[in-house]
């Protein structure tokens, strides 16, 4: 019984480390094992952890090699592994992100103006860039009525989103 237990762990490890590996190679340009530091953030967004800016700086100051820019696979893989294993930057869930549109979305019109929207992304807790915004409204707002309907927005941007 213990032995197939571990067996199991050893196997989801195992999986866990493909699935970092994969999100890893993209970015290693040069084929050496090695990422720059900015794409950390990028990785991890793709293995479905959701960390602040602040905590992408921590893990960064964790893995990075000798203030070089660059983080080694072989330091990025376990510390990615434990991250992973205790699931220590969750998504934030679609209901918690959709009241916080309709707090934003005073006239309760189930939309937002790109205008409204940009100004509170550019200003308010972690900004968004001008570039960030302009990719995002480019490919969030309703060209016909150019209004962003923030529960279509949600359910692009959330993994629970309904079926």
């Amino acid at each position: 019984m213990a032995e197939d237990a571990e067996s199991a762990e050893n196997e989801n490890i195992v999986t866990i480390h493909r699935k970092i590996t994969a999100a890893f190679e993209p970015f290693d340009y040069e084929s050496k094992n090695t990422v720059d530091v900015r794409e950390l953030g990028t990785i991890m967004y793709s293995l479905d952890c959701f960390p602040t800016q602040a905590d992408i700086r921590e893990f960064i100051a964790e893995v990075e090699e000798n203030s070089s820019g660059t983080v080694h696979l072989d330091k990025f893989l376990p510390a990615m592994t434990k991250v992973l294993l205790e699931n220590k930057f969750p998504p934030i869930p679609r209901s918690k992100i959709f009241q916080a549109f309709k707090v934003l979305d005073k006239e309760q019109k189930g939309f937002l103006e790109p205008e409204e929207l940009s100004k509170f992304m550019m200003e308010e807790g972690e900004p968004f860039t001008q570039e960030e915004m302009d990719e995002m409204l480019t490919a969030h707002t309703n060209r016909k009525e150019n209004v962003i309907y923030y529960d279509k927005l949600i359910n692009k941007l959330t993994a629970d989103a309904p079926k």
